[in-house]
């Protein structure tokens, strides 16, 4: 009777404290979790851009950016010059398009 007294209370015991880690490494998730939204959307207000990061998908800009490569993109108003990395989005889809300005033609009036 004894040894199930103290079975049953070391149980608990055990039980409880598994409870309360299983807890704790939930929170210590979801403030992860939190932690790297504020993160983004800083960032997105920093850079001004609804898309601060990309991920380059295919090898048309090596060997100065390579697949696979993070991109922070800063969206800012005024004149492209070439050589220049420029993003932007085509209506239906939802990736956008990474390329580099090789030529630039005058505006015609």
């Amino acid at each position: 009777d004894y040894l199930t007294t103290q079975y049953n209370h070391m149980y608990k015991q055990v039980k409880k404290s598994l409870t309360l880690h299983f807890l704790l490494q939930i929170m210590g998730l979801l403030n992860v979790l939190a932690g790297a939204l504020i993160f983004y959307k800083l960032l997105m207000l920093f850079t001004n851009s609804e898309s601060p990061v990309v991920v380059v998908l295919s090898g048309s800009m090596e060997p100065g950016v390579h697949r696979g490569d993070i991109m922070v993109l800063v969206n800012h108003d005024g004149k492209f010059d070439v050589g220049e990395i420029v993003v932007y989005k085509i209506p239906g889809r939802d990736i956008p398009i990474v390329h580099r300005i090789v030529k630039a033609y005058d505006e015609v009036t």
